[in-house]
């Protein structure tokens, strides 16, 4: 029988499904179904953070769920860099419930029940990727992700909604077909495809091959999001805010990225990676999305859209972070995922108070709007300046990293593209801050009755920013404790 302990990956997956039949049973009950919501996360939180201290030991937690083929089992394994997702993921997760219930509620959304139980599956489902112990399984939860996401994404049901989830499936189910030739091949050269700290695909094919196979897996992480793959992105955000922060704080677009982490330090190797000119083909990738996703996010006036485009643009960090090919650069990438995810998780709660509390969603109608909703509009701005790279918030440690990480991987010209795109930053974010905290409403009369949220939505923005600064004061509890053991695990067999 298996020890109880390495259960316990599966446990943290199993509890929100669980509480996704229990959401379905208790539907017509909404504080009923909403305490399973909540309660259910809050157990995944717990779940997860029991595994935390043997992961910052050394250890790790394996359990395998379906025997299938040798070195292609339905297997989970927990590493320390599977579990800087999961923390965010789960963390997020419960602040973006409670969000999520004040908002569905301050909004009368229908089809309640049926948005809670696709929030829960899909948890589940990032949890997956982020504990699978090889290329099998996290293809198997990356797309169970797509498809149980497309609800949320069309959940008001409007034409434009519905278009909407037409170009999200037609973009993500591609790249799911990408990503399953690459599982295929990988395993054709291989026999395996276990994740192996410093790759394993060395000597196991021409290097043409292993340079399609790397196209393969970058085409297949489409929700990484990097240009021209980008589109289904900004279209998705004609759903609910709190799908908009699910995709983009808590699970979908981190899985993206998360995976091709994954792919260049437990597939590839740095080594191997440098051999086969990837880097180059990364930076190019990397610098083109961060600066055109940014000036794409100037000319937005919807809010949801140019914060979409930011994360476009962000998301590309860390790409550019692998692309570099240095201990630093991997770190800042690897940092990069949970600083990005506090800090833009905070923005599209703002965006989405906004709505609920004065019905606005253009920049241009927000004028004054810091007046009557002056915490809200405070938290904004500090997330807008800590995506700038501005202290005390947590963006600038990800960026000295991925300075460094130019340096040190002989790369300098990539500074230029992190100084331009710190510029660019404050070009779309700094006129957000001075419309809503500075400017004089052309229509006082209009936001006479405009108030700060509910409590179940303005405490987690607070929460969400709050975090965001203890992060600078104290990074390495937990996320770069974490990233320097992950490092560790993938550079000692190349880099000594």
């Amino acid at each position: 029988m298996a020890d109880i302990t390495s259960l316990i990956p599966a446990i943290v997956i199993a509890i929100p499904l669980l509480a996704s039949v229990l959401i379905l049973a208790t539907g017509k009950y909404e504080n009923l179904r909403e305490g399973v919501t909540i309660t259910a996360t809050v157990a995944m939180l717990v779940s997860v953070l029991l595994m935390l201290p043997g992961v910052l030991a050394g250890n790790r937690f394996t359990v395998t769920l379906l025997p299938m083929v040798p070195g292609g089992d339905f297997a989970l394994k927990v590493d320390a860099f599977g579990m800087v997702f999961a923390l965010v993921a789960a963390s997020l997760f419960l602040l973006n419930s409670f969000y999520a219930i004040g908002y569905m509620r301050s909004l009368k959304e229908h089809a309640q029940t049926r948005f809670f139980f696709c929030l829960a599956v899909a948890i589940a489902a990032a949890i997956g990727i982020a504990f699978s112990a090889n290329l099998l399984t996290l293809f198997v939860f990356y797309e169970i992700l797509t498809i149980i996401t497309y609800p949320l994404v069309v959940h008001v049901e409007t034409p434009e909604a519905m278009k909407a989830g037409r170009k999200y499936l037609a973009y993500l189910f591609i790249g799911g077909i990408f990503l399953l030739a690459a599982v295929i091949l990988t395993y054709i050269l291989t026999g395996t495809t276990d994740f192996v700290a410093g790759g394993f695909l060395a000597g196991s094919g021409s290097d043409l091959i292993l340079q399609i196979l790397f196209i393969l897996f970058l085409v297949g992480f489409v929700k990484a999001a990097w240009m021209p793959l980008h589109g289904w992105l900004p279209a998705a955000m004609v759903a609910p805010t709190p799908v908009s922060a699910f995709l983009h704080a808590v699970a979908v677009v981190t899985a993206g990225v998360f995976g091709i982490v994954r792919i260049a330090g437990w597939v590839f190797g740095m080594d191997l990676m440098a051999t086969l000119s990837l880097g180059t083909l990364l930076a190019v990738i990397a610098s083109f999305t961060i600066i055109v996703a940014s000036l794409f996010a100037l000319a937005e006036d919807n809010l949801k859209r140019r914060l979409a485009y930011s994360t476009v643009s962000q998301l590309s960090y860390i790409l550019l972070g692998v692309s570099m090919l240095s201990i630093a650069g991997m770190t800042g990438a690897m940092a990069h995922i949970p600083i990005h995810a506090f800090l833009k998780i905070t923005l599209f709660f703002v965006a989405g108070a906004v709505i609920v509390s004065a019905g606005k969603e253009s920049i241009s109608e927000m004028k004054g709007i810091g007046r009557k909703m002056p915490v809200t509009a405070v938290m904004f701005a500090v997330a807008a300046i800590g995506i700038c790279g501005l202290p005390p918030l947590s963006g600038i440690i990800s960026k000295i990293y991925l300075a460094l990480g130019a340096v040190e991987g002989g790369v300098p010209i990539l500074l230029l593209v992190i100084i331009a795109s710190a510029v660019l930053n404050a070009a779309y974010f700094f006129p957000i801050i001075y419309t809503m905290l500075f400017e004089i409403s052309d229509d006082p009369a209009a936001l006479e009755l405009v108030s700060e949220p509910p409590l179940t939505m303005l405490v987690p923005i607070i929460l969400t920013a709050g975090i965001s600064v203890l992060i600078f004061f104290f990074p390495s509890m937990p996320f770069m404790d974490l990233i320097e053991i992950a490092i560790a695990e993938i550079t000692h067999q190349v880099m000594p």
